[in-house]
């Protein structure tokens, strides 16, 4: 499998510059092969990890699961 490492505040900051979601730029790694996204900070400390499934239905399933579990998250703190 093969890993990528990428810098949180920069991608982040990119998407809100591109006014893109992480979810499109996810698909457009989509190659076939299985893929590792670590997130690091600025002093390359780890932050979270995502495996980037190998076709883009498993994508959509992952973005579904991630706002169900983010809207639950949203709604426990209020």
């Amino acid at each position: 499998m093969k890993k990528i490492t990428i810098k949180a505040k920069d991608f982040f900051e990119l998407l809100k510059l591109k006014g893109e979601s992480m979810w499109d730029v996810f698909a457009s790694l989509i190659d076939g092969e299985e893929k590792e996204l670590i997130f690091v900070d600025e002093d390359n400390k780890f932050l979270f990890a995502y495996i980037l499934p190998k076709n883009l239905e498993k994508l959509k399933e992952d973005k579904a699961l991630f706002s169900k579990e983010y809207a639950e998250k949203l709604n426990d703190l209020n």
